[in-house]
C-alpha cells in the first residue's frame, strides 16, 4: 500500500476513517479505570441521571476515535505525531451498542518554514452514531513528513 505524505493531502478532502461498535462491558470497563462517574459505571444511577441510562465517557469516545484515526489513516501515513488538538466536543452521548463512524475534512495545509521535511494538516473530525447523530467533534492538527526529493 502506498504511504501517504504531506503532499498527498488536499484542502476539502474528506477522509473516511471507518466504524466500530461499543459494548456495555467496554463502556463500564473503561470508566471504572479512567472516569468512574456514576452514569458511566452504574446502570441504576445512570437511569436516574439526566442521561436516562448508561453512557460512555467522552474520553472513551475520544479513545475509540483515535483507534479509527489510526486504522483509517495514520497506519498508512508518514505521521510524525501531533502538536495538539483543539475544540473537542461531545454534543451527544454514546450508549451501549452504538456503532460509531468517523471522518475528517482537511481544512488547511501548513508547510513548515523551519523544518522543510514536514508540514501540518489541520483537519476537522466528526464522529457519528448509527442514527447520524454527532457524538464528537474536534479540530485536529497532524504533523506529516514530506516526500524526500533529491536535487539533481
Amino acid at each position: 500500500m502506498k504511504k501517504i505524505y504531506f503532499e498527498d493531502f488536499k484542502v476539502g478532502q474528506v477522509i473516511e476513517l471507518g466504524s466500530c461498535t461499543v459494548s456495555k462491558e467496554e463502556i463500564v470497563s473503561f470508566a471504572r479505570r479512567f472516569d468512574p462517574q456514576p452514569f458511566h459505571v452504574d446502570e441504576i444511577a445512570a437511569g436516574e441521571s439526566i442521561y436516562g441510562g448508561l453512557i460512555a465517557s467522552g474520553w472513551h469516545t475520544g479513545s475509540l476515535f483515535m483507534r479509527l484515526l489510526y486504522d483509517g489513516l495514520l497506519s498508512r501515513a508518514a505521521s510524525m505525531g501531533s502538536p495538539g488538538q483543539d475544540e473537542l466536543r461531545w454534543p451527544n452521548p454514546v450508549r451501549p451498542g452504538d456503532t460509531l463512524s468517523a471522518r475528517g475534512l482537511v481544512k488547511e495545509l501548513i508547510p513548515s518554514r523551519s523544518k522543510p521535511d514536514r508540514g501540518l494538516v489541520r483537519t476537522v473530525y466528526e464522529v457519528f452514531n448509527q442514527d447520524g447523530d454527532t457524538v464528537m467533534t474536534m479540530r485536529g492538527l497532524g504533523m506529516f513528513r514530506k516526500r524526500i526529493t533529491k536535487n539533481t
